[in-house]
């Protein structure tokens, strides 16, 4: 049996699909027949590192290129010795064809090719055995999702399709759930509501006075009789303290509930700000920045302005109606009956709209995360846009996500704009029929002229309060959207959750040992069965290619993820057991971009330790090698940083970041290519500042340039998420084509063949 015939056809037709548009013609023709595309990858990179389209394509019998900036095609078959080897260095994937004695041909490209390159490479290997050894590659194996029966990649542990989470829409009930906010506030808002009540109460007093006011005074006057003076006296009298009171009253009950729903919106931002904190960076890997900013500021603001205004509305249009119901039907009870007239149309138009509003308003709300995202895309990353002379383009996305925005609205808006004048037209027709109906009443002597009177004044309260409460249907269902997507926040459980009673952690030695750790992104496994033992002062390298591993590594000694297989321990405790933010208290953390906030730059220095005296801050940057060049700014260490850094070059920013270590003296150092970013110069300071900082500590470095790493005790090598390698330098350059030694060569090559290396980095 051939290889081709145990390679499904239908990987075989997807592994040419996966081929550009513009390649798979070109390719097409070149194959022989039988001949298949097992997999290719579009190298974007020519020898002077320019942007160019090239193509490798590996099948059953060998090996296709086309190199960028070439036009011709060149292939290898598959023989013994023939060895396709990837790595990359300072940002730059390669791929290097080589034999037994001499490198055959070389390939460059961009990172975003990376994971497509790892699968060339291995497949390239897989077949080259195979015709080597004359045993067939097996087919992959078939992932199945159990749950759906979808098709899952090699290294997907879970179905992505079942684990996908799916937008809801907001219910109304979701504001109940802000009474969680408004309980420390329960005495005042009980104030607030008897104001309220006694203020709908006032408001009932001016309709009920007309009724004598008419029948006793006005209309017996024109009917020729004297005008008994007392009485008018009696009810102007009445109706400017009702006046008056509904005013006293109706102020006092703003300005407390105002006073209770500002601080209800405050703890709000408080509590959902603090959640946000706590959470993992799981959580914010998947967030846009500007979506978490608009949920926490215009949500909040959204919900403040409902609870202060219009939810006060609402509840006196409710308290208003009921009060006014039992006035009409005390009154005239036929007449009550014709004003209800209305009421089941509204509630029915009330009912279908609402539905329309609820999920139109949350779409309207992730459709302005888009426009604020671009904001906070654009804005931080300024210079880039400025650099590139993007200006337009970035001005053309906000265009197209405004544009977006104003389309969604206007849909919304079809709806709104017919619902509130048909429910103004109901509300008319209503107070027709009860003129109708009134003037009847009147002339058949079953009512008095002042009663009507009094019947239309209260009737045009019950209509005007209840087109009022029509219109709260679109305020509640906005509200009820941001509160949804604030709760959705709260209601989010980090993934790195404190210990129920976590143990206390004093004195760290710095002993880390790693048993059979696994990890996965999402569902793409990254790690699987890592074991390490790094003792306390240790100093140990982790290197490998892009994706190897090597910072998730970081990050779950960090304890930024937790461990999904095995466990971690410090000095013989799981990581665990600690509480967080205890446990990171002893980690000091260099990045390879050093963040820093807008401040001076002893505030920067201090950020992990914010009580430190000026002496230590001093210290510390003297030890960073930073002291010198922190005096030749204009205020010195008063001298404020701009927004990530702003005004500092990118050694200063480091050595700020190094001194920001220094000043927390951790037992434990983390070193996250904190050299790939500078020139050689400026290296040299940070390597000092570096020196400084590892002594005496457990520290665990990752870096591009291998070179850097070799006074490292010890070097980890990873590949694919294991551990392939172990010892020191000397050692695994002792190992014949080690994956260390591969590494380190394809680095001394580059560096040899490239005169500009050192000033690029």
């Amino acid at each position: 049996m051939t290889t081709q015939q145990l390679v499904p056809s239908s990987s075989l037709a997807a592994a040419a699909s996966s081929l550009p548009d513009h390649w798979q013609a070109d390719v097409g023709k070149r194959l022989a027949p039988g001949e298949n595309v097992l997999s290719s990858v579009e190298v974007d990179l020519d020898a002077r590192l320019h942007f160019t389209k090239g193509l490798l394509v590996v099948t059953q019998h060998r090996l296709m290129a086309r190199s960028p900036g070439e036009t011709e095609w060149r292939d290898w078959p598959y023989r013994k010795g023939l060895q396709l080897r990837h790595y990359d260095h300072a940002g730059i994937g390669h791929l290097e064809l080589v034999d037994e004695n001499a490198l055959l041909a070389a390939w460059r490209f961009t990172l975003g090719q990376n994971l497509q390159a790892i699968r060339v490479a291995d497949q390239f290997r897989d077949q080259a055995e195979s015709v080597v050894t004359g045993v067939p590659v097996l087919p992959p194996e078939q992932h199945i999702c159990p749950t759906c029966k979808a098709p899952l990649d090699p290294d997907e542990d879970e179905c992505p399709i079942c684990t996908k989470v799916l937008h809801t829409p907001p219910s109304t009930w979701t504001l109940l759930r802000l009474w969680r906010f408004a309980q420390p506030y329960q005495g005042q808002l009980a104030i607030g509501f008897l104001l309220m009540l006694a203020s709908t109460g006032a408001h009932m007093i001016p309709p009920y006075l007309t009724m004598p006011l008419m029948d006793k005074v006005l209309i017996p006057y024109q009917n020729g009789q004297k005008i008994d003076n007392s009485l008018v006296y009696l009810y102007m009298g009445g109706l400017f303290a009702s006046a008056m009171l509904a005013w006293a009253l109706g102020w006092g009950k703003t300005y407390v509930l105002a006073l209770v729903s500002e601080r209800m919106g405050a703890d709000m931002r408080t509590a959902t700000y603090e959640h946000l904190l706590r959470l993992s960076l799981e959580f914010f890997g998947g967030k846009r920045t500007g979506d978490l900013m608009s949920r926490i500021g215009s949500g909040s603001d959204r919900i403040c302005v409902f609870l202060s205004l219009h939810l006060l509305d609402f509840l006196s249009d409710v308290l208003m109606i009921i009060m006014t119901g039992v006035i009409l039907f005390s009154i005239n009870a036929k007449l009550a009956l014709i004003t209800l007239v209305p009421l089941p149309f509204i509630a029915w138009m009330i009912h279908v709209v609402r539905d329309k509003l609820r999920t139109g308003f949350e779409k309207i709300d992730r459709v302005w995360g888009e426009v604020t995202n671009v904001l906070a895309d654009t804005i931080p990353g300024i210079r880039v846009v400025k650099a590139f002379a993007q200006e337009k383009r970035e001005a053309m996305r906000f265009k197209e996500a405004n544009k977006h925005n104003l389309a969604v609205n206007d849909k919304l808006n079809k709806v709104w704009s017919l619902f509130s004048p048909t429910v103004s037209l109901l509300t008319e027709l209503g107070l027709l029929i009860i003129w109708c109906f009134g003037i009847w009443q009147v002339s058949q002597g079953e009512i008095t002229v002042g009663t009507l009177s009094a019947f239309i004044a209260y009737s045009g309260r019950f209509y005007v309060r209840l087109d009022s409460m029509s219109r709260i249907v679109s305020v509640t269902q906005k509200s009820a959207s941001a509160a949804k997507r604030i709760f959705d926040i709260l209601d989010h459980v980090s993934s790195v959750p404190d210990p129920a009673n976590p143990v206390k952690l004093d004195k760290v030695q710095g002993h880390i040992e790693l048993r059979e750790v696994g990890f996965r992104y999402g569902t793409r496994a990254v790690n699987r069965g890592i074991s390490l033992n790094i003792k306390a002062g240790e100093m140990v390298g982790l290197v490998g290619h892009s994706g190897s591993g090597k910072s998730t590594l970081v990050n779950l000694i960090c304890r930024f993820y937790d461990v999904a297989e095995g466990a971690i321990l410090l000095d013989g405790k799981d990581i665990r057991s600690f509480a967080v933010s205890d446990y990171r208290r002893h980690i000091g953390l260099v990045l390879q971009e050093p963040f820093l906030f807008f401040g001076t730059i002893a505030e920067n220095i201090a950020y992990g330790k914010p009580d430190a005296t000026r002496e230590e801050i001093i210290a510390a940057a003297r030890a960073a090698h930073a002291h010198e060049f922190i005096l030749r700014l204009p205020q010195g260490y008063d001298s404020m940083v701009g927004e990530r850094g702003q005004g500092l070059s990118g050694g200063e920013r480091q050595r700020i970041s190094i001194a920001r270590a220094l000043l927390i003296n951790p037992p434990i150092l983390i070193l996250d290519e904190a050299t790939s970013s500078v020139d050689s110069e400026t290296e040299k300071e940070i390597q000092k500042a570096l020196d400084n900082l590892v002594q005496g500590r457990t520290t665990i470095a990752i870096a591009h340039r291998l070179s850097t790493l070799q006074r490292a005790d010890r070097l980890v090598v990873l590949d694919r998420g294991h551990v392939v390698e172990e010892g020191t330098h000397d050692e695994l350059m002792s190992i014949d084509d080690g994956a260390y030694r591969r590494l380190y060569e394809a680095q001394a090559r580059n560096v040899d063949h490239d005169p500009d290396d050192g000033k690029k980095e």
